[in-house]
Formats: structure tokens, C-alpha cells, sequence
């Protein structure tokens, strides 16, 4: 597996490619523990510092971030539980510039009483930005936990309702 790390407005972005595609976008404060993050979750995987192909891939996803109106079409290779992905795909669904609850999400796969495994599902979620979990809140409006930081899915979800970018 081969991954590459650069600099954005939300620091350091971790991306990850398998034979099949994309398979993590990290966001952090640290590179180091970034790799080892992504160790802990492909552990039987070898790790290969990217090229400069994977470094142009890392790019894309910092220019997202900033102007997430440009869209990123990446192909990816999502690896999760059959109700992850469940999740996953519904979360992929929510517009640029709108939230949902995790009791919406819960609904819409149709399990309506499942909304703590759906924030399990966000928080458990490999692909940064690409899979918006940051577009979920709480059914009272508020921001709650975010894998990569409450701070900095504030700053998402500000960055997409301006959509000028």
C-alpha cells in the first residue's frame, strides 16, 4: 500500500492507496502518528512511501478541502462492515452545504433505532472528506465528536457552506 502526506488548511492530510484505489484519508496535527495510524488500521499491510503520482492525488483532496464545490472523483476502495458501508454510502449522498442527523442516516438505511451504531460508523469511517461523516450533527443542531476533530469539522462545514468555492 502506498501513501503520501502534505500540508493543507486543516494540517496534515494522510492519503492511501491500495491496487484498487483510495482506502484512507487521515486529517491531523502529526505525520508520525498519522502513520501509525494507518499501520494500526492495515496492519498485515506493507507500508510504501507514495510517488509523485500519489503526491498529485494528495493535492486533489488539499484543493477539495479548500473548494470542496470542485468535487473529487477519486476512485476509492472502501473497506468496512456490510453496515458501515451501508452507512457510508448514505452519508456520500448528503448535498455540499447540508447536514443530517445520525437519526436521519438511521432511517434512511432503515434501521431507525440504530443512530449510536451510525456514529460508530462515522467515527470508524477511513476516508476523510471523501465520505462527508462530518455532514452529521446532532438532532438538536449541534457538532458533535469528530474522528479528526470537532475544531476542524467545523471548519468543513463552514468551508461548504460557502459555495462560491
Amino acid at each position: 500500500m502506498f501513501f503520501a502526506i502534505g500540508e493543507g488548511s486543516l494540517g496534515a492530510i494522510l492519503v492511501a492507496k491500495s491496487e484498487k484505489g483510495i482506502c484512507a484519508i487521515f486529517m491531523g496535527d502529526n505525520t508520525e502518528e498519522l502513520t501509525h495510524h494507518l499501520q494500526d488500521r492495515f496492519p498485515k499491510t506493507h507500508l510504501v512511501g507514495g510517488d509523485q503520482k500519489l503526491e498529485q492525488v494528495v493535492a486533489t483532496v488539499i484543493d477539495f478541502i479548500a473548494a470542496p464545490s470542485v468535487g473529487c472523483d477519486l476512485p476509492l476502495d472502501i473497506r468496512g462492515t456490510s453496515f458501515q458501508q451501508r452507512v457510508w454510502e448514505v452519508l456520500r449522498k448528503i448535498p455540499l452545504g447540508s447536514t443530517a442527523t445520525y437519526t436521519d442516516i438511521s432511517k434512511q438505511i432503515g434501521l431507525p433505532k440504530a443512530a449510536r451504531a451510525v456514529a460508530g460508523a462515522c467515527a470508524a469511517n477511513p476516508l476523510a472528506v471523501v465520505i462527508p461523516c462530518h455532514r452529521v450533527i446532532r438532532s438538536d443542531g449541534s457538532l458533535s465528536g469528530y474522528r479528526w476533530g470537532v475544531e476542524r469539522k467545523e471548519m468543513l462545514l463552514k468551508l461548504e457552506s460557502n459555495k462560491e468555492n
